[in-house]
């Protein structure tokens, strides 16, 4: 099979990309100070090839490749292996430097490519053991199908690159190679099996919110810390599921039974004390490929029965929240048996991750399946008292467990470290220097060993146990009814995920599954002492247990990271850190709205209600700003912008700036500013009085001046429902606490409610005048409140000139954080955009054909393909491309033909 030294023209936009290839050129010859220049062969020689024939060894019969105009591929094969072996060969074309980068992070060994930066990290990861427990995943839990459908995707992975290297394969490896001589080695079934846990570890559950809650104690009290987590709004925000109960005697949850009981599942933990700011500050070093740490990822879907759609058949919408990033975490794909039979069992179509075969998530010819992160509880913290030979467990000292990771360097020598692990799982305080201090002054109570230098830091999850999963994304890419699609439920452990389901036949459904600890004593929400047995995880809920629900009487359900089931009727515990239910309670009433007496919902308002931008914050807040009396013209001017507005998010509206500037100034001031430096944004300073101080604030104690130390996208506060909710509790107590603020030098504070947002009020006038300008007709959410795709890599940390060459943006944007179109942002660090819908779909399950999809960029992973970005601007827009499925509609719609041959 030769190789592709050039690749063809793009078809459409042929003069455009001439004319950005010749500016590429110019850009990349004006950086010669790198030693060499690039020429346009060296820019295009990674496109790849999409029509003609190529030889393909290993395969057993020809292999068709159909792409539509957006390169959107459909892969037609006789054999299971065929298609998997194509698909391997085909994501390779277009996104191998995405897929290598992934497999690197996710074994540990991103200095291979970027040198001596990225040691931190891989120590870190080296020490999770990621790549280590997906391999035995393959070796040992797998099943026979699996492991050969992964060889398959592997064999076509390495067939692409057995004729390409360097710029052949993307034009970042030819920006590599002036740093290094690094070649990528051959892809294995384990690098596939892998991504799943660079998944789980982004959707791990509430790690974050315990960490902060620990940090928190430096500054409030158990009390107020309460405050700041209020209990989930069951009366007003719906779950997910809301009947049924468990059989005590069989284990099984049954959606018509009725709750008579519960059992306790909470109980104390220990707390630690603010050195827990080390390992948050490592976890924020971890490439978050999902999105960012503080806020927890969200995700709408929902899906409606044939009784309330103009279809008769049910409709299907997802759009999962996950970070921005250049190209986006989805690719699009069909993968088709010519026919169907033993040897060939596939016929599916949906959003792919590059690097694992099968569709994660998507529709074959009899059911459609949607995702969003369930959040349930998967990790735990523990405290442990070490010494030189070992850790302290139930009165006596028990050895680690250890062994030794080298790390290459490119550029540099080789580092070993050694991974010491005790029973509840790895030390991962071992990985920084100010790590070994963590648990110094931990407030644990009186049954706790004496603490010498402190405690260390173990991290039990459920990630790091070999597990299912990749036979689940198989068996539900062939399931063809609801008890195929449970069973295959059954087997993904991690990350666990709310399935919604429907059919052909007009059935829809809802399955919670995952590996969910239950554990002994302790809920948590705290890091636990790993010395007390007590503590331990006693197993994992039953699968049979876990929440599920078919045809409901309202004809529809909804998950958008909300409540599953009411915890308080329900035996096992799944978390204390729901979502909020902002979003999923805006789109069960928008779904109400429209079938009250007795309207239809068509594929166009599914569409409609992906694209809805309403702020319930902003309905809740804004009676409140209007009653002000200001008296500064200049911030009633701004005021004024709220009358009449409809709490709508639109990237034009000058209202929805203003007023979320007022959000982001309250909860710096009400929440913010009182943070433990640990939370507060990175380099944000403040005069505070100093930390566990005790006595009045007065002029007798001593000031200091404190920078914050967290990441902006996963400062507090963030913004999220948690705090619509927060606020919602003490806004009809204007003296609570919360809104008074202390007397800075030079600062009066607060004495209420009413001062405090007239100081909010007053402080984003001020704020948006310095961003937008002095006339507010001027001003804009969108230009606040804007979209910049990069690429992971290069074009974040790579140099500037390079960073310009491979990212794209920025793009003004309405919707906002927790609204439906949940273009999310963090408040504490500013309002650019920091989570996206990352794809968006509707399923019609009465003609796949008549379905409709989009995604973030494009098809292509290569710099200046005409594919790179093509979907973005339609994603902008609120549009869906047609989705073709039939091999009718496939072929109509398929503007290049690529076979391979054996």
């Amino acid at each position: 099979m030769p190789a592709n030294k050039s690749g063809p023209a793009p078809k459409k936009k042929g003069r455009r990309a001439r004319l950005v290839v010749i500016l590429v050129v110019l850009l990349l010859v004006a950086g010669v100070g790198y030693g060499t220049f690039w020429g346009v062969s060296t820019v295009r020689a990674s496109y790849p090839e999409t029509t003609g024939s190529l030889k393909m060894p290993g395969l057993s019969s020809p292999v068709d490749v159909m792409r539509d105009g957006n390169g959107i591929p459909q892969i037609y094969a006789d054999t299971d292996e065929d298609l998997f072996r194509a698909q391997g060969y085909v994501q390779a074309q277009d996104r191998f430097w995405e897929m290598d980068v992934r497999r690197h992070m996710t074994s540990g060994r991103l200095s291979e490519m970027f040198g001596k930066s990225q040691v931190k990290t891989d120590s870190f990861l080296r020490t999770l053991g990621w790549h280590e427990t997906a391999q035995k995943e393959y070796d040992t839990k797998l099943s026979a199908s699996t492991k050969k459908y992964l060889d398959a995707y592997s064999a076509g992975v390495n067939a692409y690159l057995e004729d390409h290297e360097g710029s052949a394969l993307s034009l970042e490896y030819a920006a590599l190679g002036l740093q290094n001589d690094y070649k990528p080695g051959k892809w294995k079934p384990a690098d596939s099996v892998a991504w799943l846990k660079a998944m789980a570890w982004d959707l791990r559950g509430n790690m974050q919110e315990e960490i902060d809650r620990s940090l928190m104690t430096s500054r409030f009290s158990q009390k107020q810390i309460a405050e700041l987590y209020p209990s989930y709004p069951y009366d007003r925000n719906k779950p997910i599921v809301q009947g049924g109960a468990v059989d005590p005697a069989t284990k099984e949850f049954d959606p018509e039974a009725t709750a008579s009981g519960t059992q306790s599942a909470a109980g104390a933990a220990g707390a630690l004390q603010s050195q827990l700011s080390s390992l948050s500050k490592t976890l924020d070093d971890v490439p978050a490929l999902l999105g960012p740490n503080g806020n927890g990822i969200g995700s709408n879907s929902w899906v409606v029965s044939g009784k309330h759609t103009t279809t008769g058949k049910p409709l299907l919408a997802n759009d999962p929240h996950l970070a921005p990033q250049m190209p986006s975490l989805w690719y699009q794909m069909g993968l088709h048996c010519r026919s169907q039979s033993p040897n060939c069992n596939y016929n599916v179509s949906g959003f792919t991750f590059s690097g694992m075969p099968g569709v994660v998530i998507g529709h074959n010819q009899d059911i459609s399946w949607g995702m969003t992160n369930l959040g349930a509880d998967v990790s735990d913290l523990y405290l442990e008292k070490v010494s030189e030979n070992g850790y302290l467990y139930d009165d006596r000292e028990v050895p680690f467990t250890t062994r030794k990771e080298t790390i290459k360097v490119a550029g540099g020598s080789d580092r070993t470290i050694t991974v010491r692990s005790t029973n509840n799982g790895p030390v991962v305080s071992d990985r920084d220097d100010e790590l070994a201090k963590v648990g110094k002054d931990a407030p644990v109570g009186n049954a706790a060993p004496d603490r010498g230098d402190g405690y260390a830091i173990s991290l039990k999850w459920t990630a790091l146990s070999p597990g299912r999963s990749m036979d689940a994304v198989f068996e539900m890419n062939r399931a063809s009814d609801w008890n195929g699609f449970r069973k295959a439920a059954r087997n993904f452990e991690v990350p666990s995920q709310n399935l919604i389901y429907a059919d052909t036949k007009g059935n829809i459904g809802y399955q919670a599954p995952g590996r969910i600890p239950v554990r002994g004593k302790g809920d948590g929400s705290l890091p636990a002492p790993g010395w007390d047995p007590a503590y331990k995880w006693d197993g994992y809920i039953p699968q049979s247990a876990l929440p599920w629900e078919l045809n409901p009487k309202s004809g529809y359900i909804v998950t958008a990271n909300q409540a599953v089931i009411d915890q308080d009727k329900y035996p096992y515990l799944l978390t204390r850190d729901w979502g909020y239910g902002a979003r999923s309670q805006r789109i069960d009433d928008l779904i109400k709205s429209k079938i009250k007496d007795g309207g239809k919902i068509s594929t166009h308002d599914m569409q409609t209600m992906q694209l809805d931008n309403s702020s319930e914050i902003a309905e809740l807040l804004t009676p409140y700003l209007l009653k002000l009396d200001v008296k500064d013209k200049y911030v009633r001017e701004a005021q004024q912008l709220l009358e009449g507005w409809n709490y709508t998010q639109e990237s034009d509206s000058a209202a929805a700036a203003y007023f979320n500037a007022v959000w982001r100034n309250t909860l710096k001031l009400a929440f913010g500013d009182k943070m433990p430096k640990e939370l507060r944004v990175e380099g944000q300073c403040l005069t505070v009085h100093p930390a566990n101080s005790t006595g009045p604030a007065d002029d007798l104690q001593k000031w200091v001046r404190e920078c914050g130390e967290r990441a902006k996208d996963s400062a507090q506060p963030d913004g999220g429902d948690r705090w619509f909710e927060v606020v919602r509790k003490i806004l009809d107590d204007p003296d609570n606490d919360w809104w008074k603020t202390e007397d800075r030098p030079g600062r009066p504070g607060d004495k209420n409610r009413d001062q405090l947002l007239a100081h909010a009020m007053q402080d984003a006038r001020y704020e948006l005048t310095a961003k937008l300008g002095k006339n507010i007709n001027t001003w804009s959410w969108g230009r606040l409140h804007q979209l910049t795709l990069k690429n992971q890599t290069l074009g974040t940390d790579g140099p500037g000139m390079l960073q310009g060459l491979f990212n794209r943006g920025p793009w003004n944007l309405g919707g906002g954080e927790a609204a439906v179109d949940a273009t999310g942002w963090n408040a504490a660090g500013g309002y650019q955009v920091v989570w996206v819908p990352s794809m968006r779909m509707v399923v019609n399950l009465a003609d796949l054909d008549k379905s409709r999809w989009i995604n973030l960029t494009g098809a292509s992973g290569h710099a200046y393909n005409a594919h790179y970005d093509d979907q973005t601007g339609k994603w902008v827009k609120g549009e869906l491309l047609p989705w073709a499925f039939s091999e009718k509609a496939v072929k109509a719609a398929a503007k290049d033909t690529l076979t391979l041959s054996p």
